[in-house]
């Protein structure tokens, strides 16, 4: 994760010095969902029937082969070439996370489950900070291409990490027949249990609204004026809001509402990306998007518990399979919405725009789903 922030980051920055373009901008989100979309469910069926770990190393080799050569590329980087390796690395991940989220349960006991997903989410959150402020500094005091060497080398360690780990080979009668049927068992799963399917529903239209990281090289550049080292703490400020929530709910009870307490986060999510969007000082914004990602946490540790606990591990993978690709299409397509929407409308426009929809997508799914209602966890 420190990898991935800081490659998200620099790649914003490049992109929107080489072209001023917010389209361009929002198309990162368009080359990284097709990957998604083309392999989720493939690479569900490979957690289920493959070694998870060994999966997990192979697709961290791949994102650091992509980093290496962007940083060989030098001032040969342009919009293609980034474009490119942005697609390769969306492709490993797509691989990557449905093994990476299944393996938790593997190691876990059940009833520590929810705490063990907090604890993970702060580690994940710790490293999304770190990674966009080290990011934005070694972009001010070197040059992308430092960004580019450090980020090689994280994915390095993480592979070398995950290939030191030792799960057990899944059983013969365990692993899921090859075919379609077997690819697509996790969506049959997911559109059965409506409770998840309304959680992920939930985050799906919350984060394609709300989402305004997109934007921020714009605000970071032209409205708020703090440059790359700003750029960085910006990117940075959701994640220390996430991951000090997440340690805040890995400490206290589960939440005895939790589809209440659901929605109401993601509501106070939109709320604090409509303040985001009108703020012309950097502290304030600052403190918006730390408000984002706490709310966002909140609503991350239980959609995660409730999939978690309620799939079995023979289905994991397929069920994180469908997950992610709910995840990635409210990331990425959110990114393609932010850029177009900025373009049509003004960034600041746009993004309260985005927080405004989020609320009223809140009432909604409130409205329609009963079982959202009454969750109790």
């Amino acid at each position: 994760m420190f990898a991935q922030q800081m490659l998200a980051t620099v790649v914003g920055w490049d992109l929107y010095l080489s072209t001023r373009s917010p389209v361009v901008l929002g198309n990162v989100g368009l080359v990284q969902i097709i990957p998604v979309l083309l392999f989720t469910f493939v690479a569900g069926h490979v957690a289920d029937r493959y070694n998870r770990s060994h999966t997990a190393m192979v697709t961290q080799v791949a994102q650091a082969l992509v980093a290496f050569a962007l940083a060989a590329a030098g001032s040969g980087r342009g919009v293609a070439l980034i474009y490119a390796c942005l697609f390769l690395t969306a492709t490993a991940r797509a691989f990557q996370w449905p093994a990476t989220s299944a393996m938790l349960p593997q190691t876990i006991p059940p009833e520590n489950l929810t705490q063990a997903i907090s604890w993970s989410g702060s580690a994940r959150e710790m490293a999304n900070m770190g990674g966009p402020a080290a990011a934005g500094a070694l972009i001010a005091a070197f040059s992308s291409e430092a960004v580019y060497m450090v980020q090689a080398v994280f994915c390095v360690v993480s592979a070398i990490c995950f290939g030191l780990m030792r799960l057990p080979d899944r059983e013969k009668h365990e692993r899921p027949e090859i075919g379609l049927k077997a690819v697509a068992e996790g969506v049959r799963f997911v559109w059965k249990e409506k409770l998840i399917l309304s959680a992920m529903s939930l985050d799906l239209l919350a984060v394609f609204f709300g989402g305004a990281v997109a934007l921020l090289p714009i605000y970071a550049e032209d409205i708020l004026r703090t440059g790359a080292t700003g750029l960085g703490w910006l990117r940075a400020a959701p994640a220390i809001g996430a991951g000090l929530t997440a340690m805040w709910i890995a400490h206290r009870p589960a939440f005895r509402n939790s589809g209440m307490v659901l929605l109401a986060s993601v509501a106070a999510f939109g709320l604090a990306t409509v303040g985001f969007a009108v703020s012309t000082s950097a502290w304030l914004s600052f403190g918006m998007l730390f408000l984002t990602g706490a709310f966002d946490s909140v609503s991350v540790v239980l959609r995660i518990s409730l999939v978690q606990s309620r799939t079995p591990d023979a289905l994991r993978g397929r069920v994180s399979a469908v997950n992610g690709l709910f995840i990635a299409a409210s990331n990425q397509w959110g990114a393609v919405e932010s850029g177009v929407a900025a373009a049509l409308m003004g960034t600041v426009p746009s993004v309260v725009f985005g927080g405004t929809a989020t609320i009223v997508m809140v009432a909604a799914v409130a409205a329609l789903s009963t079982s959202m209602r009454r969750w109790k966890n």
